[in-house]
């Protein structure tokens, strides 16, 4: 195999598309079913199929999953050297695959994984990739993928395709798309994938794994999530707003100046340069509505905003507004809440 090699030409999977399938702990990361779920719709528009390739260590279960997600087909690369991520080992295996079977179209989930592996993958094979899209579709017309992305802080939306090169490489924002629903009637073929990597590519050992410890629900799962920037205050607010968040169940979301100030982890936080959520109840607490942050929670089911100024902008996008100061309304909150439960 040549990390030059540039495929052109797609006849054989003409119109085939790819999803990367990512995992944890044993179980298919979210993104991996939403991307799923869009491909299918690509795959109908293309009157094709949809593939999905999954790499790891006893994941056969997974690849079932895939299949009850949609999949028609499952390429398995299933090997102890697969145990933990190795980003040359991953990229090899993938982009192998991918010269081999030559996929019009590949999806992958931005993700810390997948931003890892994708440039590697398109680099290796030729191929053009667009990263942190937002929304895909089929132009009729030419059946080329086109690639949807924010641009300018939020402000615009840019389409980008690849008309010559393939596959046509994506990756997509983890909350953007509809997760494919579960069908345990559904039938498909699992394909074993050989795992022969080189000893260049296995030059890298993991010694140690630490995982780091998560405050709160996942936010790429949660159904309410309570997400604060800096005008909370200080760390008095920010114990207040971990407390409701507990006595919600939800997720802690922030803003990049939070990240920034050291207060939270950046897995925490939403925006542009952050996660995309739409949980069913968004809880915005002394946030301005600054759009490098709201363009990563627009599609929120009930959004509720707390803030003292009466002219932020997050109150423009708010379903309900308390103009208040935090550290009056928030108090008051964990106490109705409190009440409210059983």
């Amino acid at each position: 195999m040549s990390s030059e090699s540039n495929v052109k030409e797609n006849t054989e999977g003409q119109g085939r598309v790819w999803i990367l399938a990512e995992h944890s702990d044993g179980k298919l990361a979210r993104v991996s079913l939403e991307l799923l779920g869009k491909g299918r719709e690509l795959a109908g528009a293309l009157d094709s199929e949809v593939w999905a390739i999954l790499l790891g260590c006893g994941v056969k279960g997974l690849a079932e999953e895939l299949i009850y997600g949609g999949a028609e087909k499952v390429l398995l690369a299933d090997d102890t050297i697969l145990a933990d991520y190795d980003t040359s080992v991953y990229s090899q295996v993938v982009t192998e695959e991918a010269l081999r079977h030559k996929p019009a179209i590949l999806l992958i989930g931005a993700m810390d994984i997948g931003r890892d592996l994708a440039p590697r993958i398109a680099a290796r094979i030729g191929t053009g990739l667009t990263a942190d899209c937002v929304a895909l579709d089929i132009q009729q017309e030419t059946g080329l993928l086109l690639q949807i992305k924010h641009g300018y802080s939020g402000n615009m939306m840019f389409t980008f395709v690849c008309p010559e090169h393939r596959p046509q490489m994506a990756t997509i924002r983890p909350g953007v798309l509809q997760a494919s629903s579960r069908d345990a009637s559904r039938r498909g073929e699992i394909i074993p994938v050989s795992v022969s990597p080189s000893e260049e590519h296995t030059r890298v050992r993991i010694l140690k794994e630490a995982k780091r410890a998560r405050q709160g629900s996942s936010l790429e799962e949660a159904r309410v999530v309570v997400a604060y920037g800096r005008g909370i205050g200080g760390l008095e607010n920010f114990h207040r707003l971990e407390e409701m968040a507990g006595s919600l169940g939800a997720a802690i979301a922030v803003t990049k100046e939070v990240v920034d100030a050291g207060w939270i982890s950046d897995g925490h936080m939403v925006g542009q340069t952050g996660k995309t959520v739409k949980p069913e109840l968004y809880i915005a607490c002394g946030l301005s509505g600054a759009i490098q942050h709201t363009s990563g929670m627009w599609d929120s089911g009930i959004i509720v905003a707390i803030n003292k100024d009466p002219k932020a902008e997050i109150f423009r996008i708010a379903d309900y507004g308390i103009e208040g100061d935090l550290a009056e309304v928030i108090p008051a909150l964990i106490e109705e809440i409190g009440r409210a439960s059983p």
